[in-house]
């Protein structure tokens, strides 16, 4: 069912910045006023996507957006993506956008490279913390309703810190949470024999079957499921949206896209638009991580390397 175009404004005598929350349908806004209920934050309006941009271009103060996507909202949620992606860049307030897996390639084409968190079918645990992150990292500081006034502002600082802390860590792909990422060494390929797709298509089926096994998480390792997924794309002539890469790394979907958008950051990964559609992203290998990749294969050969 469509929400109502009039937008719910709740009354409150706070003078901390607050919530704003968009959702595509009702069932989407009870499952976002959920989320920031049970974090004691303050909500200033709740409001169907069609009405979001016009309350933005209203707010005076703002501390985080959250949108809660359920269904295909179409131009109007292009629009609102597109706004919150501009706006966040410059700094005016943090957002969250929290989706379902069908909708994936969509929100990522228009967002790009956003600093927004993007969740996925995510578990509420996981929205807690984005909606954490997300208040400490906005520009203005955030207060919280009465249901949680007892907690000081230094605790959450804190808890949001440790938080991004852990998230940042599991999706570097460098040694340690301080260190920079190491660059893919460069080097001329024509020397190295390409790898044949039959060998990749190997090294991932073998990959694949210790699940039958073991349990399917004791082997998480998204950066390498991923690259092992574009190459043998690249292979076979096939190009790989976003969401297709997401299920290739064998992980939660919101942490896929974490790993992914650090190679991207980390010029491991590069995005391309599709030039027939333009609600979707495809994700292809640097030239310097397809090289990395023929000489890393060519080295293990003879190894059965998986």
């Amino acid at each position: 069912m469509d929400m109502p175009e009039p937008v719910n404004t709740r009354i409150s005598y706070s003078d901390s910045a607050p919530l704003l929350l968009a959702a595509s349908s009702d069932r989407a806004m009870r499952l976002a006023r959920s989320t920031a209920d049970h974090a004691g934050f303050r909500i200033a309006a709740e409001m169907p996507i069609a009405a979001a941009a016009t309350r933005l271009g209203q707010q005076a103060a703002l501390a985080s957006l959250w949108i809660e996507i359920d269904e295909d909202g179409g131009a109007e949620l292009d629009s609102l993506l597109a706004l919150a992606a501009r706006e966040c860049r410059a700094g005016r307030y943090a957002a969250v956008v929290s989706t379902v897996a069908p909708m994936l390639d969509p929100v990522v084409a228009v967002l790009g490279d956003a600093p927004i968190e993007i969740l996925v079918d995510a578990d509420p645990p996981a929205r807690a913390a984005a909606l954490a992150i997300a208040a400490s990292s906005a520009s203005r500081p955030l207060r919280l309703s009465d249901v949680a006034a007892d907690r000081s502002a230094e605790q959450l600082r804190q808890l949001s810190e440790e938080v991004n802390r852990i998230a940042t860590m599991l999706a570097r792909l460098s040694a340690g949470p301080d260190q920079s990422p190491r660059p893919v060494i460069k080097s001329d390929d024509r020397d190295v024999p390409p790898v044949s797709v039959e060998t990749v298509r190997r090294v991932i089926r073998a990959r694949r079957l210790r699940s039958r096994y073991f349990p399917e998480d004791l082997f998480a390792d998204p950066a390498w499921d991923m690259l092992l997924d574009l190459l043998q794309a690249e292979l076979s002539h096939l190009r790989v949206p976003v969401s297709s890469l997401c299920i290739a790394a064998a992980v939660p979907a919101t942490t896929a896209l974490r790993w992914l958008k650090t190679m991207v950051a980390d010029g491991l990964f590069v995005h391309r638009s599709d030039p027939h559609d333009g609600r979707r992203v495809f994700v292809e290998l640097a030239p310097d991580t397809r090289n990395a990749l023929n000489r890393y294969f060519a080295e293990v050969e003879r190894v059965a390397a998986i």
